[in-house]
């Protein structure tokens, strides 16, 4: 389908908006003169341009003029319509300029946080930590926006969101090494959902990647962990992630290479491990003597 007649229309109403702001005045002077009047209808007429441009698949312009909409929604105090503005802005500039998409997300974010819209503002959180994954490949920026939305959760007992974004950060932190923070983090959250009968089977895999954790840093650290993980959640001795755990410890303190791989071969026989799974298992290891780091 042909856009371009859209796309010209939308060039056409953003010019015409653009008079409209001008030919208000300055807005406290012409408050009284229909001033506050022309600025709305400008409003109005910069999102229907930016839908237009969206019809066109020209994101920039779509993103620039949602962004003329959400500043004059600012003049005129309307701050929910000028968050959303930015909202629509920043989903627009998530196709054509991450830099610009955080920007208005995180101004959506500002306003937000300042009418008390905690929860909203946390959503926004994460999208902008999804932009620093997959666009940015920045992912201690990333980590930094998705503890902010857990805290935002947090404070608003939306514990089930909190734990998501909690367990986003864990992941991260385990494979940048900051495995000290990653284990209070699986700690945690396996704490959280063991008392909970529709969550409390996530559990064992919480304290399965704790123990992992704890088993790079540390073998003796790796053991404790794991009895005391057993005396916390029982359900956690009969699971075959910590069936997994001690045959590995056996194989580690032998330095039995073949047996620690035989061991992770049988796991992931039934249940297949991921790449961050295969990724700590094979740093474990590596701290095997003579060990090339081989899980084949």
């Amino acid at each position: 389908m042909d856009n371009s007649g859209k796309e010209k229309e939308a060039i056409q109403l953003m010019a015409d908006a653009d008079k409209k702001v001008k030919s208000s005045g300055s807005l406290l002077g012409g408050m009284f003169g229909g001033g506050h009047h022309k600025v709305e209808e400008a409003c109005d007429m910069y999102c229907r341009s930016a839908n237009m441009f969206k019809m066109a698949k020209n994101w920039s312009a779509a993103g620039s003029a949602f962004c003329k909409a959400a500043r004059l929604h600012m003049q005129l105090q309307n701050k929910h319509d000028c968050a959303t503005s930015f909202i629509d802005a920043g989903n627009a500039y998530k196709k054509s300029d991450p830099n610009e998409a955080i920007k208005c997300l995180n101004a959506a974010i500002d306003i937000y946080t300042d009418m008390g819209r905690f929860t909203i503002a946390a959503k926004h959180h994460i999208s902008i930590a999804e932009i620093y994954e997959a666009e940015m490949v920045d992912i201690e920026k990333a980590v930094a926006h998705y503890e902010q939305a857990a805290d935002y959760y947090k404070g608003e007992e939306s514990n089930s969101s909190a734990n998501k974004c909690l367990l986003k950060v864990g992941a991260y932190c385990a494979q940048l090494e900051q495995y000290q923070k990653a284990i209070e983090i699986y700690e945690q959250v396996g704490a959280n959902t063991m008392d909970n009968p529709l969550l409390k089977y996530s559990a064992k895999e919480y304290f399965f990647k704790a123990s992992l954790c704890h088993f790079i840093v540390d073998e003796l650290n790796a053991k404790i962990a794991v009895e005391k993980y057993e005396e916390m959640f029982p359900a956690f001795s009969d699971s075959r992630e910590c069936k997994l755990l001690k045959k590995l410890l056996d194989a580690h303190e032998e330095q039995n290479s073949e047996a620690f791989t035989e061991a992770v071969k049988e796991f992931d026989s039934i249940s297949r491990l991921d790449q961050w799974h295969t990724t700590l298992l094979l740093r474990i290891k590596k701290t095997i003597q003579g060990d090339e780091g081989d899980l084949k």
